[in-house]
């Protein structure tokens, strides 16, 4: 039995099946000689609750009613489906064209999504509630401005933790480069240190043993106990199970391994971290930043950020209010312990709780706000790549509108042509995210490793489950949108016209189309290339920036002691006998001893100067204590006066050369060379207090930039005899690039270095590069998003033209029979490409100039607005349109006459 009409229908059948039964029940009943009361009274018996069987039967019929529609849908999809293999199959050309250009377009967005999800919205793997975890903040005024870190002090988060109600869980982290290993094999690896509330916060289980305990973790000393991450025990131990109770070394001391981590464990860290240390009690006994008891009680040595995880029912506000009490508690015994900390009442502190994830944060890299703007540059190639398969699809639709013509004539409905032909524009886009995946997982290594800094997620396939469900989306939306125009367009198409129409009939509008298409196409495409162009002089700029020191040329060698005692007397020559041995190494012109590294670490105090009441007041000015040597090794230029010489000993005349932005400040309009500074007001000597000693500067040397590219610092220079001579490291400069020699460099100072100490080498330009990173990946993912947009802009307007060229035959045919040469034929179709591209490439012009405030903050000395690099990119579109036009003009121009007139 079928039914139809619903559930009224489903009703009504179900009432005529149950009449048919009552009656033929009653017809037995008479049979056997039953009156027909009594026949009636009987089956009504037998029949019980007519009503529930009516509903028995009635959820029967609708079942089998559902089974057969599904039944019905699924066999219609399926002969769909077969039906657009096989067409696609007999167009290769066409189908390989769709498929690789959604694929190329979907492909860009697997891999920005796979990126930007890891830095903006996956939480960090095995964190059980990542809803209640937060990262803490903590503000302070200073100089009219907040200052926001998510750093502090051992001390200040006890006072955090005693004081606070918010939370059921909390933890210090930090992660630090140390040595790992002993001998020859010692590495420095990232390491990281935590709590005994870490473990709480993450749903992981050790492979093996066990986790550290709070027990371990209680000051003053804690328990040396370390867990290994899964992929060191793996490549460095073999994944042996015996390796619970062995010794390593890391950093100054030897740690007793008590576990494993789950794969893929690296806490709260960004990076891959080789072992977990037994919170922060043992790391600090040990002397790492050279820590010292009662570090614990000191609020000094702001290392650490911690992480807490809210009570259930406390809400993101509540915990930051509660948080903030706490935090002022901690200021003011602060204030209390350390001298010349800002007053309370103008330091203004606060506290708030902050995302787990950094690049979520106030503190978010730059390079996760250009990954943001490359998502939306990742978008604007799909939709360039699906404008240009909807080009595709009206030309394949003009081809086969008499074929359509023909099977609605036959009988076919329009609703089951409308599924057909979108079954066939999915099916395309479907083989298209395949293949963006594919592109994505072959392609992204290098843009993982640029945009991820090589971290522990970069190593990690962009092609998981929520990127594959992202991607599919994408490309089912992709499908839909480039198949609806030309779906439209067919099945509203008139039947009798198209059964009689010529080739050309119908081409005027469609042409229009396909040109508006185009014209969106060249104006996002301008878009991109204007964005690519103002990176690339961005990252031009910032390259070719004078930093005061030839960074090319620089190694910068630390001397890590690992707990080998030495005194000062004993520091000092071990620095003077590296940088010895560093001028004996092939490739060396020259090396000096210095205190502070540009970019990584910096020295400041407060300067006194006669005539000025606040040297503060007129900024931050940092310092460089250096040998003679330094000027030359670092290449930085003198201006004035001179440098630090040999005669500038402990018990010589205090000596200090300022750089030109320092004396600026200072001493405006005057000359700085005689000029005294003071390190402190005064000093105390048996109770009777005296000036202190003058610091006289000796010369001018060039700026520098110490902490960032974009400005340069004060900064003045000291000798190392006469200030903190046991400190610091060495600068090596080499001859050419300085990462050719790091490895010989090291091996040989090693040589130099006592017992288990050693030297970590590392260039200058890896230093700098995380701060000229961002203007990198835009440089390199714009231009080559361009690039990709350009060539499926190009793709698209070389077909439209080719296209509307061949429905032209007959035009051009009689233009050429009246007379027309070559070239005005040539000039005819190439005019016709610049007039579709033109309004495009002015339309994204404009776009561009709107859109250039957005993007200013992202750029390097470089106007948002620059007229060379638009200029240059609206040629480059319309000698695109010029060359895309060229073969079908060409073409065009070798026209047969007769066989033109001859066509149809």
């Amino acid at each position: 039995m079928r039914l139809d009409g619903g559930s009224a229908g489903i009703e009504r059948a179900v009432d005529d099946e149950l009449q048919f039964h009552f009656e033929m029940t009653m017809r037995d009943l008479m049979a056997n000689g039953m009156s027909p009361d009594d026949a009636r009274r009987e089956a009504e018996r037998r029949f019980g609750d007519v009503q529930r069987h009516r509903e028995q039967l009635a959820t029967i019929d609708r079942a089998r009613a559902g089974r057969e529609r599904r039944a019905e849908w699924w066999s219609g999809f399926a002969q769909d489906v077969r039906y657009a293999v096989r067409g696609l199959r007999l167009s290769p050309g066409f189908t390989v064209a769709v498929v690789l250009t959604l694929g190329l377009g979907l492909g860009a967005n697997a891999m920005m999504f796979g990126i930007v999800d890891r830095l903006l919205f996956r939480p960090p793997a095995y964190l059980a509630t990542p809803d209640r975890v937060n990262k803490l903040y903590f503000a302070r005024t200073n100089r009219g401005d907040e200052l926001i870190s998510s750093y502090t002090g051992y001390r200040s988060y006890l006072d955090v933790r005693e004081n606070t109600t918010a939370f059921d869980a909390m933890t210090p982290f930090y992660v630090e480069k140390l040595a790992v290993g002993d001998g020859d094999a010692t590495r420095e690896m990232n390491v990281a240190m935590g709590g005994a509330d870490l473990w709480k916060m993450f749903d992981a289980k050790p492979v093996i043993g066990r986790f550290f305990t709070a027990a371990e973790d209680t000051p003053p000393d804690g328990a040396r106990v370390a867990v290994l991450s899964y992929a060191f025990w793996q490549t460095q131990f073999g994944g042996r199970a015996d390796v619970l109770g062995r010794s390593i070394d890391i950093g100054p001391a030897r740690y007793t391994i008590i576990g494993v981590a789950p794969e893929g464990f690296n806490a709260f860290s960004s990076l891959p971290v080789v072992a977990f240390l037994s919170g922060v009690a043992q790391t600090a006994a040990s002397g790492v930043h050279g820590m010292r008891p009662p570090w614990y009680a000191n609020y000094g040595f702001n290392y650490f950020e911690i992480f807490a995880r809210r009570k259930p029912p406390v809400g993101a506000a509540a915990a930051t209010a509660d948080l903030s009490r706490a935090w002022q508690i901690a200021y003011r015994n602060r204030i209390a312990q350390q001298h010349g900390m800002t007053a309370f009442a103008i330091a203004k502190p606060r506290a708030f709780v902050g995302p787990v994830l950094e690049d979520r944060g106030p503190k978010a890299r730059r390079e996760a706000k250009v990954a943001t703007w490359l998502v939306g540059v990742a978008v604007i190639v799909l939709i360039i790549a699906a404008a240009n398969v909807a080009n595709l699809l009206l030309a394949r639709a003009l081809r086969r509108r008499r074929e359509i013509a023909v099977r609605i004539a036959l009988g076919i409905s329009r609703s089951r042509l409308l599924m057909q032909l979108v079954t066939e524009s999915v099916i395309l886009a479907l083989a298209g995210g395949f293949l963006g995946l594919a592109f994505a997982q072959w392609g992204g290594a290098a843009v993982r490793r640029l945009l991820l800094d090589e971290s522990g997620e970069s190593a990690a396939a962009l092609t998981d489950s929520r990127t594959i469900v992202v991607v599919a989306a994408l490309a089912v939306v992709a499908g839909l949108l480039s198949g609806l125009a030309p779906v439209f367009q067919t099945t509203r198409a008139d039947v009798a016209a198209a059964l009689k129409a010529g080739s050309r009939e119908g081409t005027m509008q469609r042409s229009r189309l396909r040109a508006a298409l185009l014209v969106a196409q060249a104006a996002l495409s301008v878009v991109l290339l204007v964005g690519a162009g103002l990176f690339v002089r961005s990252l031009f700029n910032v390259e070719h920036v004078r930093l005061g020191f030839d960074s090319d040329q620089l190694l910068w060698v630390q001397p890590n002691s690992r707990g080998v005692k030495m005194d000062s007397v004993q520091q000092v020559q071990l620095r003077n006998d590296l940088a010895a041995a560093a001028r004996r190494v092939p490739g060396v012109e020259n090396a000096t001893r210095a205190l502070t590294v540009p970019f990584w670490q910096t020295w400041d105090f407060e300067l006194y100067i006669d005539g000025i009441d606040s040297v503060a007041k007129l900024g931050d000015f940092t310092l460089q204590a250096a040998t003679p040597e330094f000027f030359r090794t670092m290449g930085t230029r003198l201006l004035r006066g001179r440098g630090i010489t040999a005669q500038d000993r402990a018990d010589a005349p205090k000596v200090m050369v300022v750089s030109g932005l320092m004396a600026k400040k200072l001493w405006p309009n005057q000359d700085p060379i005689g000029k005294c500074v003071r390190m402190s007001p005064v000093v105390t000597s048996n109770g009777v207090s005296t000036p202190a000693p003058c610091w006289t500067v000796v010369g001018v040397a060039e700026d520098v930039r110490r902490e960032s590219v974009s400005e340069p610092e004060p900064h003045y220079y000291l000798s190392t005899e006469q200030f903190h001579p046991a400190d610091g490291g060495v600068f090596v400069r080499t001859h050419g690039d300085a990462t050719d020699h790091a490895d010989e460099v090291r091996r040989a100072l090693q040589k130099v270095m006592p017992g288990a100490s050693y030297v970590a080498v590392t260039p200058m330009t890896t230093v700098i590069a995380p701060y000229i990173r961002s203007w990198k990946i835009g440089a390199t993912m714009f231009a080559v998003f361009g690039v990709l947009a350009l060539v499926l802009a190009s793709v698209g307007l070389y077909s439209v033209i080719a296209y509307n060229v061949t429905q032209r035959t007959h035009e051009m045919g009689v233009r050429v029979a009246l007379g027309a040469q070559a070239r005005d034929v040539v000039a005819l179709i190439i005019r016709g490409g610049l007039r579709v591209v033109a309004p495009g490439v002015v339309l994204g012009a404009i776009i561009a100039l709107v859109a250039s405030r957005w993007v200013a903050p992202l750029l390097f000395n470089v106007s948002p607005k620059d007229p060379p690099v638009i200029v240059a990119v609206m040629v480059t579109l319309l000698a695109v349109a010029v060359a895309a036009s060229w073969l079908p003009a060409m073409r065009a121009s070798r026209v047969d006459p007769n066989a033109a007139l001859r066509s149809d």
